[in-house]
């Protein structure tokens, strides 16, 4: 693997970003890791409130969410307002030294809301009405609706915005999370809105559309269409969804933005947040944007793969929150204690995975642990989702781990954990919200693309190759890393084609997926050979001119549904890239290119029957091409974890142009095969005052480590041997040293 001397900068956004700021804890310095939950004290008699308090004390409980869908509780009637229970509810938290991160309560209105004003209820792609009675009822570019919300969050703002038991705002819920498209006469006039702000005349528009094909030219903006249902042959314009896309974001965090700054302007002084919705699948908005306009950044993770891709899918989604936070320490405002309720199988956590899950999100930069919800709900839609307090009550397993975590996390506060910063990699898979967006358009050659999990692929394979690597925005400055690799990023514009041109001309390693840069920021195709992002220099970079892609797949009844590679350079072969790929196997899809590149080497080629069939057999599967400085690896074909596992391995081992240490420091440099094992996921959280290791078994055996410095903080699930620095951890155990 690449030596290391030294790790990169943190990734830059935007300038105008809102100033980072964490919301104080009620302890005497107003520090601690933030260990709570949602509480939805409204769904109980308020006899349950003092019980509710002395089990959070037991458990360790110092935040909680208060009133996220508590808008009719509040506002009862239109006329009529009640503050009496939370006012209550607020100070026996606060006596009890619970602060309350409170809601603007607008993720769920009113229903005589929705009875008196229909109209701000959003439109499915068929032209139905959304009912009322679930969760986001409500048109985010409807004016009463956003003047009745921005009424409440007013009027909470008055009463609490000098409250010091209220110590942050959480805007909303999950925005988007029910109306991400709406398809309201309110959405097709604000997108006419957004498209005259964004093109300026109707001729921009036209061509950025391609309103060409099919006869779509517009004469003026009041001709846009938003893409509804069209048909059975409702095959919609891919540049027009693109943009429909763009708008949904923008339009919730314009709303968003509203409702923060109508508290903002009563109350400055208190921090605010939004929980975004990052899992590997799922990632709705465009929070690359979303986390410039937040003082501190937060997430609900909820898992969705079991095994052992649960902890690396944990992590992955981890890695690029940690990169939306820009390094600062980030907020896990919901996960679930074990099972939830609304999969086809809700599977219940194992042992451990309770509280490894929690101190996972530790290791990976949060500095709060939060739940939904406190208590288990006794109806409704997700009574059956865990809590921190299951039906069966305190006497059980599940209430027990709640507890042991809150004394761990509590621990780990002491110790200085909070405002540590994870250490960073030197390589960075880029991400782009807008290619997950894109990949599902029903207009490519496969509709089997998907982006975000090709991030978690590669995220996989760089820990099963005994390292880690870093996930982060495309949009954001990633220029001080030694590696960039882009799986199926799908958009490529000209400016980040040139981005990605001067990194490597600098020294810098791009590693290009097989279904990256093929169409540009308006779903216009690159002409001229595949990839041909930036009119050709991608190809150029590459050295390589694709023709054509092969697509396969196991629906084509009798067709064969997979490809082996065999080696690449026979003049090369003494090189231990060569050959690292011989006998992998790609299932998808198989660019069919030619060699350009005077000095490109050719790491891998389609062998056998079936890729002679078809017309395959000795073209280049994997290439290398030197630029400038640096180097341009292409991987051609999809290929599964293990194969990049060895691709990462056997290619990338390759020392990095970029990072060209002196003779000296490369021989005293421990390489991370033998510093690291692909069994254990190991990060560093460092401060001022102190380095934390974090060791977690990815498996399900456990894991001796030998040799390790440090001060053992939390020993969970794990002994400590005889030796000096040897620790055996368990299955879902978690080891913390400190230096």
């Amino acid at each position: 693997m690449q030596i290391h001397t030294g790790k990169p900068a943190v990734p830059t956004a935007t300038p105008n970003r809102q100033p980072f700021a964490w919301p104080k804890l009620l302890t005497e310095n107003g520090r601690g890791i933030a260990f709570g939950g949602d509480y939805n004290p409204d769904q109980w008699p308020e006899e349950i409130w003092d019980d509710d308090i002395r089990l959070m004390e037991k458990a360790g409980v110092n935040t909680v969410a208060l009133a996220i869908f508590s808008w009719d509780r509040i506002q009862p009637t239109e006329d009529r307002w009640n503050f009496g229970w939370l006012d209550r509810i607020i100070e026996k938290l606060g006596k009890a030294g619970i602060a309350t991160d409170l809601a603007s309560a607008t993720a769920t209105a009113p229903l005589w809301l929705y009875e008196k004003h229909p109209e701000v209820l959003p439109r499915d792609k068929y032209g139905h009405q959304v009912n009322a009675g679930s969760r986001q009822s409500w048109s985010p570019t409807s004016p009463v609706f956003k003047e009745y919300a921005l009424t409440l969050c007013r009027k909470l703002a008055e009463r609490y915005g000098n409250n010091p038991y209220v110590t942050a705002w959480h805007m909303g819920n999950e925005y988007g999370w029910n109306n991400r498209e709406d398809y309201s006469d309110n959405a097709l006039e604000a997108f006419r809105a957004w498209c005259r702000r964004k093109y300026g005349t109707i001729d921009a528009l036209n061509q950025a559309w391609g309103t060409t094909f099919w006869g779509q030219e517009m004469n003026d903006f009041d001709e846009v269409l938003i893409p509804r249902f069209m048909g059975a042959d409702s095959m919609v314009n891919p540049g027009q969804k693109l943009d429909f896309e763009r708008f949904g974001n923008d339009m919730l965090l314009d709303f968003y933005k509203a409702e923060r700054d109508a508290i903002a302007e009563i109350c400055p002084d208190k921090p605010f947040t939004t929980n975004f919705m990052v899992s590997t699948d799922q990632c709705c908005m465009d929070y690359a944007d979303w986390a410039n306009e937040v003082n501190f950044v937060s997430n609900d993770h909820y898992f969705h793969e079991g095994g052992e891709m649960h902890l690396d899918e944990l992590a992955c989604s981890d890695a690029l929150m940690d990169s939306f936070a820009l390094g600062k320490p980030w907020y896990v405002m919901e996960h679930s204690t074990s099972a939830v309720q609304w999969k086809p199988l809700n599977m219940r956590k194992r042992k451990g995975e309770t509280v490894r899950d929690s101190l996972a999100h530790v290791a990976m930069g949060a500095d709060a642990i939060n739940f939904f919800q406190w208590r288990a709900s006794a109806f409704g839609a997700e009574s059956f989702h865990s809590a921190m307090v299951p039906h069966a009550g305190e006497d059980t397993k599940l209430f027990r781990q709640v507890c042991e975590l809150g004394e761990t996390l509590r621990t780990l506060a002491d110790a200085g954990v909070q405002g540590s910063e994870l250490e960073r990699s030197d390589t960075a898979i880029l991400f782009s919200a807008e290619s997950e967006w894109a990949t599902r358009s029903e207009t490519l050659p496969s509709m089997k693309l998907n982006h975000w999990h090709d991030v978690r692929d590669w995220y996989r394979a760089f820990l099963d190759a005994g390292t880690r690597a870093d996930i982060v925005p495309l949009k954001y400055d990633w220029s001080d890393y030694k590696t960039v690799v882009l799986p199926t990023v799908l958009i490529l514009s000209a400016a980040d084609t040139q981005r990605l041109a001067d990194f490597a001309a600098a020294g810098g390693r791009v590693v290009v997926g097989y279904a990256t840069g093929l169409i540009d920021e308006n779903f216009h195709t690159w002409l001229g050979g595949y990839p041909g992002a930036g009119d050709g220099l991608l190809r150029d970079m590459l050295g390589i001119r694709g023709e054509e892609f092969n697509i396969l797949g196991a629906e084509a009844e009798g067709e064969p549904s997979e490809i082996r590679l065999g080696d690449g350079d026979s003049a090369a072969s003494a090189d231990s890239a060569v050959s690292v790929l011989n006998g992998a196997t790609t299932r998808l899809w198989q660019n069919d290119v030619n060699v350009t590149g005077e000095h490109a080497q050719v790491l891998a080629t389609y062998a056998g029957e079936t890729a002679d069939e078809w017309d395959l057999d000795g073209t280049a599967a994997v290439t290398r091409n030197p630029y400038g400085a640096g180097e341009a690896y292409f991987v051609g074909c999809d290929l599964d974890v293990s194969d990049l596992t060895r691709f990462v391995r056997g290619c990338l081992a390759v020392q990095s142009p970029k990072d060209a240490p002196s003779p000296e420091s490369a021989e005293s440099a421990k390489s991370p095969e033998s510093a690291e094992s692909p069994d254990v996921l190991h990060t560093v959280r460092k401060s001022p005052e102190a380095t934390f290791d974090f060791y977690l078994p990815r498996g399900k055996k456990e894991i001796a480590l030998h040799g390790i410095e440090g001060e053992p903080i939390v020993l969970f699930r794990t002994e400590q041997g005889e030796e000096s620095g040897s620790y055996v951890v368990h299955r879902n155990g978690v080891l913390v040293l400190r230096r």
